[in-house]
């Protein structure tokens, strides 16, 4: 071929692959900045709880290395849906009794919740039971999810989330996979590759639809209840009805009163656009006695805006005390960082990054904001995990005025869950810092924090501490690009 055809073909080849190239990017720009579905992200009003508890489950170990299990969140939701006469509404993210190659078998949760809903349903036939869920429990329609055969076929309402219409959190990958591989769909018969979360096999596409990393992250459970004020109760947690995450550190709020109509609408926002049908609002929104404490229920961003004004609003002498599983986001680090130097006592309790369902992690990115965090005079120390993680996610805030505010739900302390992308949902509980919801979050962290005689739950800065420079970039390019599961 002459050089000048040669030449004039690869001019063209060029031109083509940059036209590909800039409809891409256009085409993918729209779905980073696409309006939300209608309801999403929700702010509620603070709202007068009438009962309002602070729960949470706990792993140590004594002495000789022994693992020991505290659990009180699915307890308080098994209660729930024994009590649910006209309405249950259950969001979880992971539902399912996979087991990654070093199992957790303390508890086998999923079992418990579906053989509940089940029997509840057949002693009241006329509940309305609903369970939204997230695709990553049918490995996005790879596999078959017998447990939720079993509650459709007992006539509990199942809705798996559409992840489409959220923003894509990984758009250089996303860009690719939405014009080449979704249109292939999935099959749940099977395939030639390994779950990644469990036994069996699944298709190469459930791979390929899992590096886009949206999730419905929420997890909450709303039903009427015949002993709660205003008959309606409801339970935000950190915690997900999911085996291999049974033996976990965990966090929740139980709470009465019209924020529990909040939540629902919530949750409906959801459920309106997943499953094309709706649901009354059935709670009243009448407001209970004097109380000690208000409640907010937040979704997605709006997270973020309690979590930087709960942090910002406290000065010297006040105090602030983290728990959490991920903590990137650089509004939230730097927000910590200058109440540090403002004289608050910050104190923040990560888990190291280690552990993942019988997998070794490499520190990413607890390691290196904790590096951050300890260097500008904020108390950091690891959750002392052996196989299982450290998965609360929660702020208690503490202003010498003597209101304290607790900021607890689903939602990790980075871009992802605070952003927009991932869907979330915590409540933001505000009032005087006697109040009981407060006392029981303060005596979790000074447990969690110090330790006990024989229960030993965290350890100092030092035994997990990484100064990497390199990992530290990579961290940022992570978080800053979405090419990342945190």
């Amino acid at each position: 071929m002459p050089p000048e055809k040669r030449h004039a073909k690869l001019r063209w080849f060029s031109l083509g692959v940059l036209i590909l190239i800039v409809v891409l990017g256009l085409a993918e720009s729209y779905h980073v900045f696409k309006a939300l579905p209608e309801g999403i992200p929700y702010e509620g009003s603070p709202r007068p709880a009438s009962q309002v508890r602070f729960l949470s489950d706990t792993t140590f170990v004594d002495n000789s290395g022994t693992r020991y299990v505290r659990q009180e969140i699915f307890d308080e939701v098994l209660r729930m849906i024994k009590g649910a006469d006209r309405l249950l509404v259950m969001d979880m993210f992971l539902f399912n009794g996979f087991q990654g190659p070093r199992p957790e078998r303390t508890r086998a949760l999923s079992s418990e919740i579906v053989s509940a809903l089940l029997a509840r349903k057949s002693e009241v036939p006329h509940l309305r039971a609903v369970l939204i869920t997230d695709p990553i429990n049918t490995v996005y329609g790879g596999m078959r999810a017998r447990h939720l055969e079993s509650l459709r076929a007992g006539g509990i309402e199942v809705v798996e989330t559409k992840l489409s219409p959220l923003r894509d959190s990984n758009p250089v990958y996303s860009a690719l996979w939405r014009p080449f591989f979704w249109p292939l769909g999935n099959t749940d018969e099977g395939g030639r590759f390994d779950n990644p979360f469990g036994k069996g096999k699944v298709t190469l596409r459930s791979w390929l639809t899992m590096l886009n990393f949206k999730a419905n992250h929420r997890k909450v459970i709303l039903a009427d209840s015949p002993t709660a004020p205003g008959g309606w109760a409801a339970l935000v947690t950190s915690g997900n009805p999911h085996d291999a995450s049974s033996a976990h550190g965990n966090i929740a709020v139980w709470f009465t009163g019209p924020a529990v109509g909040d939540l629902l609408r919530s949750e409906l926002a959801v459920y309106d656009y997943s499953s094309g049908r709706t649901i009354e609002v059935p709670v009243k929104a009448s407001s209970p006695g004097p109380t000690e404490a208000r409640i907010s229920v937040l979704t997605e961003s709006r997270i973020k805006v309690a979590l930087i004004d709960s942090i910002t609003k406290a000065g010297k002498g006040d105090s602030l005390m983290v728990s959490v599983f991920y903590l990137s986001d650089r509004d939230v680090v730097w927000a910590l960082r200058e109440a540090a130097a403002d004289g608050v006592d910050v104190r923040v309790l990560l888990d190291p990054n280690f552990d993942a369902f019988g997998f070794r992690k490499n520190g990413i990115p607890n390691r290196q904001t904790g590096a951050e965090l300890n260097a500008s005079g904020v108390s950091v120390r690891w959750c002392d995990t052996h196989g299982e993680q450290c998965h609360a996610k929660m702020l208690l805030a503490d202003y010498g005025d003597g209101t304290s505010r607790l900021l607890a739900g689903s939602a990790n302390f980075t871009r992802r869950n605070l952003e927009d992308l991932n869907l979330e949902t915590d409540v933001l509980v505000t009032g005087l810092s006697t109040a009981e919801v407060f006392t029981g979050a303060r005596r979790y962290m000074e447990l969690v924090w110090n330790n006990r005689p024989g229960e030993i739950y965290s350890a100092s800065y030092d035994k997990f501490a990484e100064d990497s420079i390199s990992k530290d970039y990579l961290y940022r390019f992570m978080e800053f690009t979405g090419l990342c599961t945190f």
